[in-house]
């Protein structure tokens, strides 16, 4: 096994500590068994397609953003903001990658610095879109932990909603406010919403 592979198998292993990592803003919300990083991520993914298609961006492109946007978490866990307010200086993701990939193949290495480094310019509309779909997903389980009873992640809805910049992200935004969480569930089953 050559030592580039071995280096692309940590890396693997790496990135399954994240379905372990738990989302800890939650727990200021009072959620005693947030989501992981690695659940928030999958569909962080799948909401970059959808909104990478309404704006006119590329959807293999925003999904791929998407899903590594988080990536870093596996050397620093899941800060929240009150937590980056009192750290010595925020983490840089592209050094933190810069690491995680050092010593496999260079064209994956560069790839996946590339990439990262693309996601935190915020310059490509493809950033962008992934960017607001990572807030839409926060704002989306936002809504349903306050389905669940806990009302605290009002807050997280709100300031999630805020932070959405593209037209469609906005758009789509305002109509998950208007459903609920389990109207999806209603309309496959041909009930009516009550």
């Amino acid at each position: 096994m050559s030592d580039e592979l071995t280096a692309v198998a940590h890396f693997l292993y790496e990135a399954g500590t994240l379905k372990n990592t738990k989302r800890s803003g939650w727990w200021m919300a009072g959620v005693k068994d947030p989501e992981s990083v690695a659940d928030h991520s999958w569909r962080t993914a799948l909401i970059a397609t959808v909104i990478a298609k309404l704006e006119g961006a590329d959807p293999a492109r925003v999904a791929f953003l998407a899903v590594w946007h988080d990536r870093q978490e596996t050397r620093t866990g899941d800060v929240n903001h009150l937590g980056k307010k009192y750290t010595a200086g925020e983490a840089d993701p592209e050094a933190i990658t810069a690491d995680q990939v050092a010593g496999m193949p260079a064209v994956l290495a560069d790839a996946v610095k590339a990439l990262v480094a693309e996601y935190e310019a915020k310059a490509s509309a493809e950033a962008q879109c992934a960017r607001d779909a990572d807030k839409l997903e926060c704002m989306i389980q936002g809504i349903e932990y306050r389905d669940q009873g806990y009302a605290n992640a009002q807050r997280w809805i709100d300031n999630s909603r805020s932070r959405i910049v593209t037209e469609s992200g906005r758009a789509l935004a305002d109509t998950v406010l208007e459903t609920g969480s389990l109207d999806w569930l209603r309309a496959a089953l041909g009930e009516n919403k009550s």
